[in-house]
């Protein structure tokens, strides 16, 4: 893999440490997340919005309503940024300036077009729904054309992007190290729980193996 080329738009401006723009760093980051937050500008408006994602090589894909304001713009072609952020921990220093957080996060740019195609949109969807829950596709009831005009889906290829992170245990002032303040890093962790069925389930149908690796 090859990193992207940053520029001003990219470019971190302060901790340049902490700033990757390589994709074997980027790309963990935005496979790790189903949520990310799509930035754009309507007549000089900006707007932030929450969605679902997923990635596909150099491209990063969302859907959503056709109604969908967002969609509406965004599949114009207008630039984007879309956000991805993993909170890993509280970073408890001995002052507050060198307090912190540990972090994952990536930002993407590009100009999002969306996918009309029957077949291709249809295989977009698949590659989501596959990419959550393995295996659920094929036992879907397939949506219909009502359901797939109802929905819009997009993709946008990278065109820069950049990583930032913060890793490990806080960093005071060499004198504040003999202060009597506890210090020390709370780890933040997203788990997932048990399967829970639907009660209106029909029955007799078990809970699909694909299911297995949410049980705690």
């Amino acid at each position: 893999m090859t990193a992207f080329t940053p520029t001003d738009r990219s470019r971190a401006k302060r901790l340049h440490q902490r700033a990757a723009y390589d994709r074997e760093s980027i790309y963990p980051i935005l496979d790790a997340g189903v949520v990310c937050h799509v930035g754009y500008s309507i007549d000089g408006q900006p707007y932030v919005t929450p969605t679902c994602y997923w990635r596909e090589g150099d491209r990063l894909y969302w859907h959503g309503s056709s109604a969908s304001r967002m969609l509406r713009q965004v599949k114009t072609g207008i630039p984007a940024c879309l956000t991805v952020t993993h909170f890993d921990g509280l970073v408890l220093a001995r002052s507050g300036f060198h307090s912190s957080i540990n972090y994952r996060c990536v930002m993407a740019f590009g100009s999002a077009a969306e996918v009309s195609e029957k077949a291709e949109k249809s295989a977009a969807l698949e590659a989501f729904v596959e990419r959550l829950t393995p295996g659920r596709w094929a036992e879907l009831r397939p949506m219909n054309d009502q359901e797939l005009k109802a929905t819009t889906v997009v993709a946008m290829e990278i065109e820069e992007a950049s990583a930032k992170t913060r890793t490990g245990q806080p960093a005071d002032d060499e004198e504040d190290y003999t202060l009597d303040v506890w210090a020390g890093v709370v780890p933040i962790r997203q788990i997932t729980g048990t399967a829970e069925p639907d009660p209106k389930l029909k029955p007799g149908i078990s809970q699909p193996s694909y299911l297995d690796h949410f049980d705690l």
